[in-house]
Order: C-alpha cells, then sequence, then structure tokens
C-alpha cells in the first residue's frame, strides 16, 4: 500500500498555529467546521465536537453569543479533542472571556466589532493569552464606512485596514477570510487581498446553501483558488447536518489533489451497454461501505466488462458488469470473474485481502 503523492503548490502566505494545528506557509489545507447546537448545552456541544472529529475536522468553531455560551465555552474548551475557535460578533468583551477561557483562536467581524479601539483590546487580550485570530470579513455585514464600494473591494479595505492594524501592534498570530455567498465576489475578494498580504486565508462560501448546491458552490470558488496557493484552511457551510460539511470538503480537496482521506470511488454514468447491470446501486453500495474506510484508494465501478477495465485502469480495484457475468479487476488487469450478483462481496473481498481498512 503506497501513500498517494498531493499536488505542490505555491507558497503565499507565512504560517501561523491555531492550537497545535499549522495554517499556512506550505501546511496541508486545514478542514474545520461549525458547531450548531446551543454553547450553554455543554454535553451536547462536546458530543457533536467529538463527531466532527471523528469525520476529520481538525478545527471547530464555537458561537459565544453571550454569558450563558462563555460559561458554557469555558467547560467545552477543556473537554474538546481539538483545538476550538471562538466565534465572536457584537460584543467584544465575550472575545477577551474566551481567549481567558483557553480559545485556541477568536473569531471576530470588522463589520460588527465595534470601533478599532475594541479591536485593540481583543489584540492585547490575544497577545497577554497567545491566542491567534481571525479577521472574518463577510459580504452581508461589511464596516458602514465601506458601503459605497464595490464589493469586493469593500471587502478587501475592510481586511487590511484590521490587518494594518494587528501589524502596527506587533501581532501577527492572525488569518483572514473573505466570505460571500455569491462565488465570483468571493473568488476576486481573495485574489485582490493576497497582492496586499501574506496573511493565512480561510475560505469558504458564505450561506452556500442546502447540500447539493452548497458543494457545487463552494467546489467553484475553490477550485480557482486553492491549487494557486490562496487559502490555507477552509470550511464548507451548508444548510445541513455540520458533520456532514466535512466529507464534502475532504472531497473537494482530494479532487484538487490537495489532500486525501478515505477511498475515492469513480463510476460510469451508465449506458445501454451495460445490458442491465445495476451501475448506480452498486457504486451507491460501494460508496457507503467505503465510508468507514480511512486508508486512500481508488474503486471503479463501470458498466461493461469491454470498456471497463480499460477506462479505469488506474483504479487500485474495479468490478464491472456483464450480461450474467462481472469483471473484477485491478489496475486494468482482469483478477476473476463472477456471477453479476456477486461482484460486490467478491469486490470487497479483494480490497480486505490487501489489508485496507
Amino acid at each position: 500500500m503506497s501513500e498517494t503523492a498531493v499536488r505542490e503548490r505555491p507558497v503565499t502566505s507565512r504560517q501561523i498555529s491555531v492550537g497545535g494545528v499549522p495554517i499556512g506557509g506550505g501546511a496541508q489545507v486545514a478542514v474545520q467546521t461549525m458547531t450548531n447546537t446551543m454553547t450553554n448545552d455543554v454535553e451536547a456541544t462536546v458530543q457533536q465536537i467529538y463527531d466532527m472529529n471523528s469525520a476529520g475536522a481538525e478545527l471547530v468553531r464555537v458561537s459565544v453569543n453571550g454569558s450563558k455560551a462563555l460559561e458554557g465555552f469555558r467547560e467545552i474548551v477543556h473537554r474538546s479533542p481539538v483545538p476550538l475557535i471562538a466565534d465572536i460578533h457584537f460584543d467584544y468583551r465575550m472575545a477577551l472571556g474566551a481567549a481567558d477561557a483557553g480559545a485556541a483562536c477568536v473569531r471576530i467581524n470588522p463589520g460588527n466589532i465595534g470601533k478599532d479601539d475594541r479591536y485593540r483590546q481583543v489584540i492585547e487580550k490575544c497577545q497577554e493569552t497567545g491566542t491567534a485570530m481571525r479577521i472574518g470579513v463577510n459580504s452581508g455585514s461589511v464596516e458602514k464606512r465601506y458601503w459605497d464600494l464595490p464589493k469586493e473591494e469593500a471587502l478587501v479595505t475592510s481586511a487590511l485596514h484590521k490587518v494594518e492594524i494587528a501589524e502596527e501592534m506587533g501581532f501577527y498570530e492572525f488569518k483572514v477570510s473573505l466570505k460571500a455567498s455569491h462565488v465570483p465576489e468571493m473568488v476576486e475578494a481573495n485574489r485582490r487581498f493576497r497582492e496586499h498580504s501574506d496573511a493565512p486565508l480561510h475560505l469558504g462560501v458564505t450561506e452556500a446553501g442546502t447540500k447539493l448546491p452548497g458543494a457545487i458552490k463552494s467546489s467553484a470558488a475553490l477550485g480557482q483558488l486553492l491549487p494557486y496557493g490562496i487559502g490555507d484552511t477552509i470550511r464548507i457551510s451548508l444548510a445541513e447536518d455540520p458533520v456532514e460539511e466535512i466529507p464534502v470538503a475532504y472531497q473537494i480537496l482530494g479532487a484538487l489533489d490537495l489532500r486525501h482521506r478515505g477511498p475515492n470511488v469513480i463510476a460510469c454514468p451508465s449506458c445501454a451497454r451495460t445490458l442491465g447491470f445495476d451501475v448506480i446501486g452498486v457504486a451507491a453500495q460501494v460508496e457507503e461501505k467505503l465510508k468507514h474506510y480511512e486508508d486512500h484508494f481508488t474503486v471503479a465501478v463501470m458498466g461493461c466488462i469491454v470498456n471497463g477495465p480499460g477506462e479505469a485502469r488506474d483504479a487500485d480495484y474495479g468490478v464491472a458488469g456483464g450480461k450474467d457475468d462481472g469483471l473484477i479487476f485491478t489496475k486494468g488487469q482482469e483478477l476473476r470473474k463472477v456471477k453479476r450478483d456477486e461482484v460486490f462481496d467478491a469486490l470487497f473481498e479483494e480490497i480486505e485481502k490487501d489489508g485496507w481498512k
């Protein structure tokens, strides 16, 4: 079993540490998400964080939106298996409290955190406690002073203003996000920001929607940025159980050859040449079972014996259907023929024989 190589990409950012997780400076793209439980419900929030971590989340953001949430956060941060990012809006005092409570990072929104003197107080607290910061600029909450600018320019200008203040204070342990729900706007803002700063970037399409459109929008945006070294950590924002965001993130990174977690399933779209072989059904079965595997390898489900092994000759394992029989193959070479209704079991016999898990 060999590890799959990942694509090298330009290094365009400096590196910071968020609770021991390296962000930027050539580190692998980190995957994160955000809880949707009430933060004062400590048990539910801790359980969700564990579920997220099991799915592959390396950082988790938690809303600290009031005194009760802060009280819960103080307990949660010590029980979490991953570094936590405290999500702060409006009340800068929550950022101060979260940093004291042990947050690995505090996320502040320039559009609603208040005057710059409050922002400076948060920076001073981060310097005192060794807490990182995310300057999270959002197209829906841009600072009023920038409302007359084009949206992309407003996002960049707001972020750079906060970056300048932080760096003047000698604080560099921060990352920046410039998010919008409109893909071209988000992409352009991040490209423009990178021309002016080497701060690590957190990427995401905000309010991307439900699972399918959200995944498509996120893929379209990240695919224009990540291969070119723009982006150091990502969150796929879906109107969905947040645990479900994580496999989508890894699917996008895998498709770009930037990170791999778990197997890759390829399948033909099916046509009359399948002669009744249920490509769609078998592919779904294979994909479902492979969810429990952590190793990275490729499995192909192809509709016909004639073209299947050739078209999927790079796959580590594959099945191809026929009228009555099915073919199990590896790297384009036939392993054995089996009855068509036995292809699923035969495929996993070969996978498990080689020790994948």
